[in-house]
């Protein structure tokens, strides 16, 4: 083997090394009950060990994965300041025709590259439950990859263990988790924005959230299994019984409507005379793009939409001043 085969092969170990140690790190850090910066360090963390496993692979595959301009038949390499070379940020890698990550799992992994950038200089609150899903997906389809492109012994899964959960979910909970209350404006303006781009089945899928139902499991005989989590397949007939039993928490994307389509609606309900005007008199009178008040949000950080609940408050007000806008 000549000493630039054995310097590939080296550097491409290294790079895995890393790639499995910053994914451990992540994923420890965010069941570590005792840290509160739990979901920035996660993010951070898996960038860099998805970023490090994809450029393992372009190595192993001989693809060129530093920044350079082509001049001639010779090839200038972009230079840090400090003289190092520039390689691809995660971003890029993902964006390759020759990278090997499925549509979703990029999915997933760019809504966490642009969190990573809203984040990046602000600090946040109350965002570990509410993306915890996104989470899970994330390092799942990173296990996944990292077996399928580098072997199954590679596998990060036999140095994690289930983390404990010290309470129920009750309904303040589910409450909670669907109003995102505290969650600041940014980052609802970002999440909601991401959501409304993917198409039904890219929301649905596995790979950009991994959505799972907690069903309470008790066995009544000796010596049978006593698994506290029971994985049910959402086509099986025991999940079509539980789905109509139990209220099921599920990550979903709010309906949202344009200014326009609240006026026609109240046009259609009775209430001709009520215009853009007056509707924008009411919002702005009750102060209703507050980011502390749950009636709408910015979609992509540029056009505001408004939720169900302000349709309802819309309501109320034309229903109480029927002879106005009769």
């Amino acid at each position: 083997m000549s000493k630039r085969i054995r310097r590939v092969a080296s550097i491409k170990s290294e790079l895995i090394k890393k790639s499995r140690e910053a994914a451990l790190a992540a994923v420890q850090i965010f069941n570590n009950p005792n840290i509160s910066f739990k979901s920035e360090s996660y993010v951070v963390l898996m960038i860099i060990a998805w970023t490090y496993l994809l450029h393992a692979y372009f190595r192993d595959q001989k693809i060129e994965y530093r920044y350079f301009k082509q001049k001639g038949k010779l090839r200038k390499f972009d230079k840090t300041k400090h003289g190092a070379d520039k390689h691809w940020e995660l971003r890029k890698c993902l964006s390759v025709s020759n990278t090997p990550i499925d549509n979703n799992t990029a999915n997933n992994l760019r809504f966490l590259i642009g969190l990573r950038d809203e984040i990046e200089h602000r600090m946040t609150t109350r965002i570990d439950d509410i993306l915890s899903a996104r989470f899970q997906a994330c390092v799942l389809n990173y296990n996944e990859y990292i077996k399928k492109l580098f072997g199954s012994d590679n596998g990060i899964e036999k140095h994690l263990s289930i983390s404990l959960q010290f309470s129920t979910i009750s309904k303040e909970q589910k409450e909670l988790l669907e109003d995102h209350p505290g969650l600041p404006s940014n980052l609802q303006s970002y999440i909601e924005g991401f959501d409304a781009e993917l198409s039904d089945d890219e929301f649905s899928s596995s790979r950009y959230a991994y959505r799972i139902l907690f069903v309470p499991k008790t066995t009544n005989h000796k010596g049978q299994a006593d698994r506290v989590i029971e994985f049910v397949k959402s086509d099986s007939v025991l999940a079509e019984t539980v789905n109509k039993e139990y209220a099921l928490i599920k990550e979903t994307e709010k309906n949202k409507f344009l200014p326009k389509q609240i006026v026609d609606l109240m046009k259609d309900e009775g209430f001709p005379s009520f215009s853009l005007h007056y509707h924008t008199v009411l919002w702005q009178t009750l102060d209703a793009k507050n980011s502390a008040k749950p009636y709408g949000t910015l979609v992509a950080g540029k056009v505001w939409h408004w939720y169900e609940r302000w349709i309802d408050t819309v309501r109320k007000h034309c229903q109480e001043h029927r002879e106005k806008y009769s």
